[in-house]
């Protein structure tokens, strides 16, 4: 029931971000109807688009519309966030099926040390071109056991945090599908680049790094298991890791997860300090394949159970 399900919201996904035909445009910013983000989402309705000018918003909105469109013009020159809704986040969307894209979220802090550029509470959220700045977590999607995160094209540089409980780069619950491409994360604190509790995890062609002062962690965590596919990304752990001893890690909370597969391909991987590694460790039962995945001679490919195979398949 679980899969049937997936399959057909992953044949729907494509739809959640076009607006209807009927859509109003609500436009944000300097002369324009609503003068903060946070204006507009109190008069959102279903289907609606808002687009925001460029400009710096000292601001956070709760979107409670489903099926809506946020746009920046410019997500380089649209920033908004320093403060933070509900101790949550900059954005805090608790409406279905809605897509972020074209904005810059920065600033988010809470009480629990536990703010989000993007808190998400509803089922299914796409976020494209968004660049998420210095908070405590990237996006947080907690509380939801059904839909899907797709990130595709985004940014994530100085997030993290384990003032108390750790933040992340990305931290997803148990969600069907976490679903990253092309996305760039670098120099999170603390806490894990990408941590995942979704029943199905891909990271694809992804640029995931510590860079000289990041201080993360793994690079990703998938703690309860889960199939996985991270494919054609590039890795690289940096001299200031707090967490020298794996770069992806599976099962290491627990195994509540069905585990199907998990395939780690065509990654290239770098480690900039005087240390060894593990690439992949491996608690479940169920076998990791690792193919075609360069890895510097210190890093020992996998630990637990799998096969470690070249790009022509024959085992290394």
């Amino acid at each position: 029931m679980r899969a049937a399900a997936l399959l057909l919201m992953l044949v729907l996904l494509p739809l959640s971000g076009m607006p209807r035909a009927d859509a109003r445009v609500l436009e944000v910013g300097p002369g324009r109807p609503f003068a903060l983000p946070s204006a507009a989402a109190v008069a959102a309705r279903p289907g609606d688009v808002i687009r925001i000018a460029p400009g710096t918003y000292e601001d956070c909105a709760v979107w409670r519309a489903n099926g809506i469109v946020i746009e920046g013009e410019d997500f380089e020159r649209v920033i908004v966030g320093n403060r933070t809704c509900n101790e949550k986040g900059v954005f805090v969307i608790s409406g279905n099926d809605v897509t972020v894209r074209g904005v810059t979220l920065t600033g988010a802090r809470s009480a629990n040390a536990n703010g989000a550029g993007i808190r998400a509470e509803g089922v299914n959220l796409t976020v494209e071109h968004v660049r998420f700045l210095r908070n405590e977590n990237g996006i947080l999607y907690a509380g939801v056991t059904r839909g899907a995160l797709i990130v595709r094209d985004s940014a994530f540089i100085g997030n993290g945090s384990c003032e108390q409980a750790c933040a992340h780069g990305i931290y997803a619950g148990p969600l069907e599908l976490l679903r990253l491409e092309r996305s760039h994360f670098l120099a999170t604190r603390e806490g894990h680049h990408v941590k995942s509790r979704a029943f199905r995890t891909e990271v694809l062609d992804c640029h995931i790094e510590d860079g000289p002062e990041g201080t993360a962690s793994y690079l990703i965590d998938i703690p309860n298991g889960g199939a996985a596919l991270v494919r054609g990304n590039r890795l690289s752990k940096g001299p200031r890791s707090g967490n020298r001893s794996t770069v992806i890690s599976i099962g290491a909370e627990g195994l509540d997860r069905p585990t199907p597969e998990i395939r780690i391909e065509s990654n290239v991987l770098t480690v900039d300090g005087s240390y060894r590694t593990v690439f992949v460790t491996n608690r479940t039962a169920t076998p990791a394949l690792l193919r075609g995945n360069k890895l510097p001679p210190t890093v020992t490919p996998l630990r637990g159970d799998g096969q470690v195979l070249s790009e022509s398949g024959t085992l290394r």
